[in-house]
Parts: structure tokens; C-alpha cells; sequence
């Protein structure tokens, strides 16, 4: 760190000290204050960073080690993308003895893939953003100063692994009721693998329409304080997709994973899958062991209230006759109920308005069971939040606003959102992509020997000279970096 130490001893204490001075002359004006503190300290940040990569660079050119599989191409300036900024140094390309590759071997240390330009803390701060916000935005939040482009947070996006569930707890949580919701959200594609490849349906329209599919475990509701009227999901863990045919059964059969991993199912009376009925939430019957499906509260109402919508002043009447007659009834009795409904239609919509009581009608003897459950509210049964969660976790993001993506980036959005939610650290996640390396030969602990820290410190006085009092160690950590990192170089 002698550059930089020199710097901060020559410059940053000068400039501290005018900034200082500024600000009791000014005492109004400590935004200015702040920010040139701030301009400096970043300044020295950079600085620091700049010259321990050229200090790792130059070991690796010095190390004896080295040279028995690798010897020196050519010095290059380059440039890595970081949070607190871009940090421009100079690093050597090394050719393999042997095959003949060329590599920075700083790269391989420093655990860049090659050809890699930003580091693992830029990465997660970019994915931090633009889960929120949008690409733009996740590119210009990447660094302090200056931003990557938005193909550059599509690029890193679709490239995106997520870890499955590993964190096993020590003990299984003991519920006596279980809550599965599903739904989906629809969002609009620009094509699905290139631009071009969108099919056009029977009308002439290009089928541009994808569906991100959200579930989510929860343990049931509590107030969000005390006396609050405002309630939140007890636990709650969100998986996101867009899968289809058999890739449903591997969504769901995670979801079971994670069930029977973190709850004693033996302790549990119910699981209640609370859902539309859609096709692929239908799979769920078949994947995880004893749910029991209960007709969400929203599309329950919506389809009863398109029966009634010419019923006029006598709807509020209409809508209990079908409530009762699902709940108390039969489908015998349902059915009369409709017909009753067709007599009331105006002259003018009867084709229509028939076509319309059918469809609706037919949908809720699909799902007759799941509505009974639902309007019966047996132990257990507690309301649906699906449409508001849809809203929050994938909408919000990825159809609210007119946007278009491709089935990738769709998927791993939906994915990238779900992580979020569920508290994921983008660091870990950013980690969590590379390929382990096979780990370094002579990677023991090593010694610090007494002749290593003797000449260490007479070179470093040397180049210190009257700033060396400003640093004090009881060992030399010159000599500390030389022999960690010497470590990492014997592996190569």
C-alpha cells in the first residue's frame, strides 16, 4: 500500500483539513462537506485497490515457483468494473509451458471467469436493482460511478443459476394446518428464444402471451401489530416458474421437497392448496400427498358475480340463492339456480347471456368440491391473498408496465423475484455461479519465518521512509501478504 499511504499522508490529510476549515467558515454548508470527504475517500479507495492488484501481479511475475508452468506473454492495462467503482491497473498474460493457453493467471486467483469485467460485489448490486427496477436502472446502480448496459444485466440474467433447497433445519417445524396458493401472472413477450419466432394465432394476432406461475407456503395469517386491522402470511416462501408439462411436476415436487424438509407433515391435520383450479396447479393433486383443494375467495366471486351482472336490483338476492345453493346444495341445485337466472336475461342478450351463465356455471361444477370447502369455511380454512401477491411479487415488476421479454428472461426474472423475496443474499447468489476450481496443490498452512519478516521490513522502511511511523504491526503485514498469497501462486 506505499502508493497509497503516500497519497492519503501527502494529499487526502491536506485536503481533509481545507475541508474542515471550509465548513467552520461555513457551518451551512455541510452537504459540501460531506461530499468532499466522500470524493476523497473513494479517491484513496480506488487507489488502494488499483495497487494491490498490481502487487499480486508482480508477485506472480517474481514468484520462481511460476516459471517451472507458466512464463510472461506481455503486460496489458486493464480495467475492472467494481462497487465503489472502475479500477484500472495492469496485469500479465502468462502462456502454459505445456499446452500453450494463454491466461491471466490474476484472474484465476482473483476467481474471475475469463473475460470477466465486473467483480462479485458490482455483480450483486446490479441484480439488487434491477430485481426492483428495471435493467437500466440495475446497470447504472452496479458502481458508484459509471454504469454497465442494460445488455450487459440481461447477459448476467439469463446466465443465472438458482440454488435449490440445501438450509435444512435442525429441527422440523411442528403446524397443525399448511397453506399452498398458486396463481400466475401474464406477461408479454418480444419472442421466445430470437426475435422473429412468435407464432400468429387464428385471428392474424401473434401469440406474444407467457405465464410466470407463483406459489407460495405460508403457515396461515397474523396481525401486522397488535391492534393493527392489516394482516401478514405467518412464514411465508415463494417459488416462481415458467415451466411446462412435465417441467409442472418438477416445480411441484420442489415445493414438496421444501415441505417435508422444514415441517413434521405427521404432526399436520391439513394442507389446503388455496388456487384457481388452473391446469397446471391440477398437477399439485398428484405431487404432494394429502392437499386438499380449496377454490380461491377472488375467482369464486368473480365467476358467480359474471352470473348475476343482469340481475339489476335483485343481484344481491341472485348471489345468495347461488352461494346457498353451493354451499347447502346440490349440483342439481346449482343448475336450477342458473336456468332460473337464464329466464331473467333481456330479450335482447339471451344468446349471449346464456353462453356466458354456462361457461361460468360450468366452471364452478368443475371445482365444486374446492368451492363447497371454500364457502362451508371448514377448520382450518382461511381466506386466499393470491391476486395481491401475484401483484406484488411478479406483476409489479414484470407486467405492470408495458414491457416485452423474451421466455428466458422471463423465467429467470421470476426466479431472480422469488429469491428476493425469500431474503436471498445477492452476494451468495453471485457465488453461487462459478465453477469450483480444483483446489490448489501446496495449499497448507505456511510459516512465517524470522529471515522473511527481517528483510521485509528493511525493504518496506526503505520505501515508507517517514510514513512507516503512521504504521504500526506487530508483524510485518508486508511479509503476511507476500506469504498468503504465495500460498495461492504454489496451487497454479
Amino acid at each position: 500500500m506505499v502508493k497509497s499511504i503516500k497519497h492519503f499522508a501527502e494529499e487526502s490529510i491536506s485536503i481533509f483539513e481545507k475541508l474542515e476549515d471550509d465548513f467552520y467558515k461555513h457551518p451551512d454548508k455541510i452537504a459540501e462537506y460531506v461530499k468532499g470527504i466522500t470524493r476523497e475517500l473513494h479517491k484513496v479507495g480506488l487507489l488502494m485497490i488499483q495497487e494491490s492488484l498490481e502487487q499480486m501481479n508482480q508477485q506472480l511475475k517474481d514468484s520462481g515457483k511460476r516459471t517451472t508452468g507458466w512464463y510472461v506473454e506481455k503486460d496489458q492495462p486493464k480495467q475492472l468494473v467494481t462497487s465503489l467503482g472502475t479500477v484500472y491497473f495492469t496485469k500479465t498474460l502468462f502462456i502454459n509451458r505445456e499446452t500453450g493457453e494463454r491466461e491471466y493467471l490474476l484472474d484465476r486467483i482473483l476467481g474471475l471467469e475469463k473475460h470477466e469485467r465486473m467483480t462479485e460485489d458490482a455483480v450483486a448490486a446490479m441484480l439488487e436493482e434491477s430485481v426492483q427496477t428495471s435493467y437500466r436502472r440495475g446497470g447504472e446502480e452496479s458502481s458508484l460511478e459509471g454504469a454497465v448496459s442494460k445488455q450487459t444485466v440481461k447477459t448476467k440474467l439469463h446466465k443465472l443459476k438458482f440454488p435449490k433447497n440445501t438450509e435444512i433445519p435442525e429441527q422440523k417445524k411442528e403446524v397443525e394446518y399448511l397453506y399452498i396458493e398458486a396463481d400466475e401472472d401474464h406477461v408479454s413477450l418480444q419472442f421466445q428464444e430470437h426475435k422473429g419466432d412468435l407464432k400468429e394465432t387464428g385471428n392474424g394476432q401473434k401469440n406474444n402471451c407467457l405465464i410466470t406461475k407463483l406459489v407460495y407456503v405460508h403457515e396461515g395469517v397474523e396481525p401486522e401489530a397488535p391492534q393493527s386491522k392489516r394482516y401478514r402470511l405467518i412464514n411465508p416462501r415463494y417459488f416462481c416458474r415458467v415451466c411446462d408439462g412435465k417441467d409442472n411436476e418438477a416445480f411441484w415436487d420442489e415445493i414438496y421437497e421444501y415441505i417435508a424438509s422444514h415441517y413434521d407433515l405427521e404432526k399436520v391435520k391439513k394442507i389446503y392448496l388455496n388456487a384457481d383450479g388452473g391446469g397446471w396447479i391440477e398437477t399439485a393433486k398428484t405431487r404432494i400427498k394429502g392437499v386438499t383443494y380449496v377454490l380461491d375467495e377472488f375467482h369464486l366471486q368473480k365467476y358467480l358475480m359474471k352470473m348475476i351482472s343482469h340481475m339489476k336490483d335483485s343481484a344481491d338476492d341472485a348471489l345468495r340463492e347461488l352461494r346457498k345453493a353451493i354451499r347447502n346444495g346440490t349440483k342439481a341445485d346449482l343448475v336450477e339456480v342458473v336456468e332460473r337466472l337464464k329466464n331473467a336475461l333481456p330479450e335482447e342478450r339471451i344468446e349471449s347471456g346464456t353462453m356466458r351463465l354456462e361457461q361460468n356455471r360450468d366452471y364452478i361444477l368443475n371445482n365444486w368440491g374446492a368451492a363447497r370447502i371454500r364457502l362451508l369455511r371448514k377448520e382450518g380454512v382461511i381466506g386466499s391473498s393470491t391476486e395481491g401477491h401475484v401483484s406484488h411479487i411478479l406483476s409489479s415488476r414484470m407486467s405492470s408496465r408495458p414491457m416485452g421479454w423474451s421466455r428466458t428472461g422471463a423465467g429467470k426474472m421470476a426466479e431472480l423475484r422469488a429469491y428476493y423475496y425469500n431474503g436471498g443474499d445477492m452476494l451468495e447468489l453471485v457465488r453461487y455461479q462459478k465453477t469450483e476450481l480444483p483446489k490448489a496443490a501446496g495449499c497448507e498452512e505456511k510459516s512465517i519465518f524470522p529471515g522473511d519478516i527481517i528483510q521485509s521490513e528493511k525493504c518496506r522502511h526503505g520505501m515508507l521512509g517517514k510514513y512507516v511511523e503512521a504504521m504500526t504491526h506487530s508483524v510485518s503485514m508486508q511479509t503476511k501478504k507476500k506469504v498468503f498469497f504465495n500460498e495461492h501462486i504454489w496451487g497454479l
